[in-house]
């Protein structure tokens, strides 16, 4: 997608809301979905592997196929995830380019990201699995000059931890970190228990608590 298009995102850019493949595989899937159709805010998700992914890296080991062939594979489980997705909440749209997200946002409709297209080309994504859908998902919200990226995941984090706290922890992916930090971006992560912040961030209705827990903007680490 040319920079030109990206550019003609109207203010304000999306929330960019990441839903981690794990969610599938519990019941906390069916009430975050429910938070997100009833969004007030713009926002776009990014869909994770889940399943899917693992089914590739599972295969990738029997056949020992390339990580460049596995992270095409890898995205296109992504795409796999938005189906799932799609099909359990009538509200979500797959888009795979900008116009397309555009398109359903005047439908009044929610995009579910399908970044094969978007990220075919792209030489700030890594072909190998050093990058997940946490780092598409920043990288997204770099394109797009979104101002946060939320990170709905099957873990706690805490709450003073950086980007680069959590990446060698292993909750994202070391290009969420670099990404994050050069494009300054906001970001937050939305563990179990935490369903009520992600609600008053996008302006769900029925939101309730303190929202004590704010987006951060990734700095350069200090040592």
């Amino acid at each position: 997608m040319a920079d030109e298009a990206i550019q003609k995102v109207k203010v304000p850019p999306p929330l960019v809301v990441k839903i981690g493949g794990s969610l599938a595989e519990n019941d906390r899937v069916g009430g975050t979905l429910d938070i997100i159709s009833r969004a007030s805010r713009r926002l776009v998700i990014v869909p994770g592997g889940g399943v899917f992914a693992d089914t590739v890296r599972a295969a990738q080991v029997d056949y020992q196929f390339s990580d460049e062939a596995a992270h095409r594979m890898a995205i296109l489980a992504m795409h796999q995830t938005a189906e799932l997705l799609m099909d359990l909440q009538p509200r979500l749209m797959g888009a795979d380019s900008v116009a397309s997200m555009r398109a359903i946002w005047r439908k009044g409709q929610l995009p579910v990201w399908l970044p094969h297209k978007m990220c075919e080309g792209d030489n700030e994504i890594p072909a190998d699995w050093s990058v997940t859908s946490d780092g598409l998902a920043a990288r997204l919200a770099e394109r797009m000059r979104s101002p946060c990226v939320v990170l709905v995941k099957s873990v706690n984090v805490d709450k003073k931890a950086t980007a680069f706290d959590l990446a060698r922890d292993g909750v994202v992916d070391p290009i969420f970190a670099a990404i994050a930090t050069r494009a300054k971006l906001d970001w937050v992560v939305i563990g179990p228990g935490e369903e009520v912040i992600l609600a008053q961030m996008l302006g769900s209705a029925r939101a309730g608590g303190n929202g004590n827990t704010l987006p951060r903007r990734s700095k350069a680490r200090t040592r």
